[in-house]
């Protein structure tokens, strides 16, 4: 049977992915067809479908930065979205339900809150998926999606470990003293290696340590394996841990999706009751749109958030899977929620794609905040008296500053993709800034260039100079333009692409190390 199974998931996936669409969408609807073929769930899916709900928490925990989840405009943006949507949403179920609906006739007004709920959430994966092909996970909105999906992901936990009525044993207090062996996690990590290893790792931080302590002491594995994944967030190798986990976890939520499907038989009522839910994702985006531009981002931030986080999302799935198996709601309203997450990816999608058209075209009806009111994370850049600009600050754009600094004074502006590295920099007394070069928002906030006579590509990635130059030449900026490349035939193709200056950094590197040998050691050579 897992045979077949496998087949018609992979069929079903492919078949997604070929018209645009995210695979578990197809995995899902390869769930509902095999289960009308008579196939049922079995204790091997389920098992790989809650360890895939296990790694994605602990993943989760990875990549959770507890100083951006204190930001108002995300722990606050993200609560105040989840009540007033999951009361909305109730509300207009309970309307549903007296005007006849017949998959809604049964239940009470706590399930229906229940339901609401879960149609609050939006899809991590969705959201970085979409984000990570269009070159933007790093942009204002989408590190303000990511924050707020965060935080969803939390409130789901928080449900997950409540909902099973369970009263932690006395013993459970032990579990303050793990961050005490987070230096032993951390030497571990450290002696792993990058291999196999870093993979075995990683499942027993997240199952042994995380989902087995907590279910011991009767808490939710699952907030176990996040709160791991919090505890090891600050290793250096946490994100090197959570993408050797990415194929692994990525391959079990396979088994989620599909146990979704095999759950129950699709009828014409739960598929009706799926289109029905469907017509709560415009009231769902205007409160997204009205949260976040409350916090002062601009329109178009606001915007562009709001469309990443235009969907239904698996975490909903999660608690109504949760719900069905605890006896709550039926299967008829588990399959209802599945037809609507999948769909709302259907809806998503080509919204997405044209998001920054949207904003074009509606950008003249949206009130735009006034600028000296702007979040700070999203104000405008005064690039002020700067002749030149560094993008990319690390060893080759640092040099090249100090460089600039020792022969002309204070004429450049660094700009640094990573804050922390940035404020390093302002401490040591150097004009940095945080932004993503590669990213059509910083261009759009950059006020005015031409004060500017000259930039350098410094990022260490080819790809990322490229994007760099390619938006900087959309600016119709009339200075000159120098860029370091790794190849000869980069060197050649950024030179094709209006490079004034292009410089192998291996050659100029080994020549520099020439020069600096000479000056310091001074050789008596013939």
């Amino acid at each position: 049977m897992e045979l077949i199974l496998v087949t018609v998931a992979f069929l079903a996936g492919f078949l997604a992915l070929k018209c645009q669409l995210p695979p578990m969408v197809g995995f899902l609807l390869a769930g509902f067809a095999l289960h009308s073929f008579g196939f049922q769930t079995s204790d091997t899916i389920i098992t790989l479908a809650d360890l895939g709900v296990t790694l994605l928490l602990f993943t989760i925990g990875l990549k959770l930065d507890v100083k951006t989840l204190l930001s108002k405009e995300i722990w606050a943006g993200a609560t105040i979205h989840n009540l007033l949507s999951t009361f909305l949403f109730a509300l207009l179920l309970v309307g549903l339900k007296v005007l006849g609906v017949s998959s809604l006739a049964t239940l009470e007004i706590e399930q229906l809150i229940l339901l609401g709920f879960a149609l609050s959430f939006s899809s991590t994966v969705f959201a970085v998926k979409t984000l990570q092909e269009k070159g933007e996970l790093n942009a204002t909105y989408g590190t303000l999606a990511i924050g707020i999906l965060v935080m969803q992901d939390v409130f789901a936990v928080i449900f997950l470990t409540a909902s099973t009525g369970k009263i932690p044993e006395w013993y459970a207090l032990a579990l303050f003293a793990l961050p005490l062996a987070r230096p032993i996690m951390f030497k571990l990590l450290n002696k792993a290696g990058h291999g196999e290893m870093l993979v075995l790792s990683g499942i027993f931080f997240a199952l042994v340590m995380g989902a087995g302590l907590f279910e011991i002491v009767g808490m939710k594995p699952d907030l176990g394996a996040l709160i791991l994944g919090m505890l090891l967030a600050a290793h250096p190798k946490a994100s090197e841990l959570s993408k050797s986990l990415f194929n692994l976890k990525e391959l079990f939520l396979v088994c989620f999706f599909l146990n979704i499907g095999l759950s129950d038989q699709p009828t014409i009522e739960g598929f009706i009751l799926g289109v029905l839910l469907l017509f709560l994702l415009p009231l769902k985006g205007v409160l997204y749109f009205v949260v976040i531009n409350a916090f002062k981002f601009r329109v178009r931030t606001s915007l562009l958030t709001t469309l990443t986080l235009f969907n239904f999302s698996e975490f909903g799935l999660i608690v109504g899977g949760l719900a069905f198996k605890l006896g709550w709601i039926s299967g008829d309203i588990l399959v209802a929620l599945a037809i609507a997450v999948s769909l709302s990816f259907v809806i998503s999608a080509p919204l997405n794609r044209m998001g920054h058209l949207l904003y074009l075209r509606s950008a003249k009806w949206l009130k735009e905040q006034a600028a000296e009111k702007i979040n700070l994370r999203d104000q405008f850049i005064n690039p002020g008296e700067a002749q030149v600009l560094i993008l990319g600050m690390g060893r080759i754009g640092t040099g090249a500053y100090d460089e600039l600094y020792d022969r002309y004074g204070k004429v450049s502006l660094g700009v640094e993709v990573r804050e922390d590295a940035a404020l390093q920099h302002q401490k040591q007394g150097r004009n940095v800034i945080a932004g993503d070069a590669t990213d059509p928002d910083f261009w759009e906030r950059i006020l005015d260039t031409a004060q500017v006579k000259l930039v350098l590509l410094a990022m260490p990635h080819h790809l990322g100079n490229q994007t760099a130059l390619s938006l900087l030449q959309q600016t119709n900026f009339n200075g000159q333009v120098a860029a370091i490349a790794a190849y000869p035939d980069q060197l050649e193709e950024l030179k094709a692409k209006g490079v004034n200056a292009a410089f192998n950094i291996y050659s100029e590197a080994g020549s520099g190390f020439a020069r600096h040998v000479c000056e310091q050691l001074n050789p008596s050579l013939k």
